[in-house]
């Protein structure tokens, strides 16, 4: 079981388990205590990488495992920057230092969300209300004006329909003349003779024809004001929509505001934001300050060693 955790502890750092496996004790006691302290790391950062993917980009559970799983991997290339770089350069530690204390604040942050999430949900619904005053009398003032151009509209609707249902009330009917002509022989011996047209003026009445144009007017007026009625039930419930809307979308940005009012107005979720920094802080650092702090193992002489043989070598073949 040991081999099998040193050859897991090798592979997170890096280290060759064939050379760890002929140093010292020490040696393997180092590896052990990276192991530990990067396993967790890993685990805090798939935790907040799974819930910032699932939250805030909305992924499914697979997708979410995925963004757990690039998080880590991220972490443990980290790590194995400052594991596998040379004690006397002080370079990289710096900006070791530098990403530990971005990685520190943001991860506690997104612990504090989690943490602190019925408290931000309770601090949405009192910072509703401002967002929802703010964003409805533009949308109400546009429905508005729509509603009032759908009133114009029927109104001229409505008097070209009782200037038509005038002209008919006026003339129900339409005389309608027709004129026919006849022609026939003066004379019947001579087929050249002169012929005679008679001509027959007729007059009928029929029901005006103004009549089928009520038809459609009445389903233009139906139809328009039925789009009335439901731009009044929209301004009706605009509020609770625009309530719904905001209440589905829940953006990174505004969790944070809201996380950065509640800290800055209770002592107490400041005392626990500021314990999961330093918390979070501690453990991107423990694998910095263990290799700044520590002697040189025999692991990391041996591997020195080799490369000095290595260019020994070198030189060697140079020189031939």
């Amino acid at each position: 079981m040991r081999r099998i955790w040193l050859k897991f502890g090798c592979f997170l750092t890096g280290y060759n388990y064939r050379i760890l496996s002929e140093c010292s004790e020490a040696s393997s006691k180092q590896v052990l205590r990276y192991t530990s302290a990067m396993l967790i790391v890993c685990v805090l950062w798939a935790f907040i990488g799974y819930f910032f993917t699932d939250r805030y980009l909305l992924a499914g559970a697979s997708s979410s495992v995925i963004g757990a799983v690039i998080m880590v991997l991220i972490v443990i290339q980290i790590e194995r920057q400052v594991i596998l770089t040379p004690r006397n350069l002080w370079l990289p530690g710096i900006f070791r230092g530098i990403i530990a204390g971005i990685m520190a604040v943001i991860g506690s942050f997104i612990i504090d969300q989690i943490i602190f999430k019925e408290d931000i949900e309770h601090q949405k619904i009192l910072m509703l209300d401002d967002k929802v005053d703010a964003i409805l009398p533009k949308k109400a003032a546009e429905i508005r004006r729509q509603i009032a151009e759908v009133d114009s509209t029927i109104l001229a609707k409505e008097q070209e329909r009782k200037d038509l249902l005038d002209d008919i009330s006026k003339n129900p009917t339409v005389t309608i003349f027709a004129r026919s002509v006849t022609r026939h022989n003066v004379g019947v011996e001579n087929s050249d003779s002169l012929t005679r047209e008679t001509v027959t003026r007729t007059s009928s009445q029929i029901p005006n024809p103004k009549i089928a144009f009520l038809q459609p007017f009445d389903e233009q007026i139906s139809a328009l004001r039925m789009e009335k009625m439901k731009k009044d039930s929209i301004l009706l419930q605009l509020r609770p929509a625009i309530e719904a809307e905001l209440r589905a979308h829940n953006g990174f940005l505004d969790e944070l505001n809201v996380m950065f009012t509640i800290i800055s107005q209770s002592r107490t979720a400041l005392v626990v934001w500021i314990l999961w920094l330093v918390f979070i802080l501690g453990l991107e650092l423990f694998v910095l300050v263990n290799k700044s702090k520590g002697s040189e193992s025999d692991y990391e002489a041996r591997v020195k060693q080799q490369m000095d043989l290595h260019l020994r070598r070198v030189q060697l073949l140079r020189q031939q």
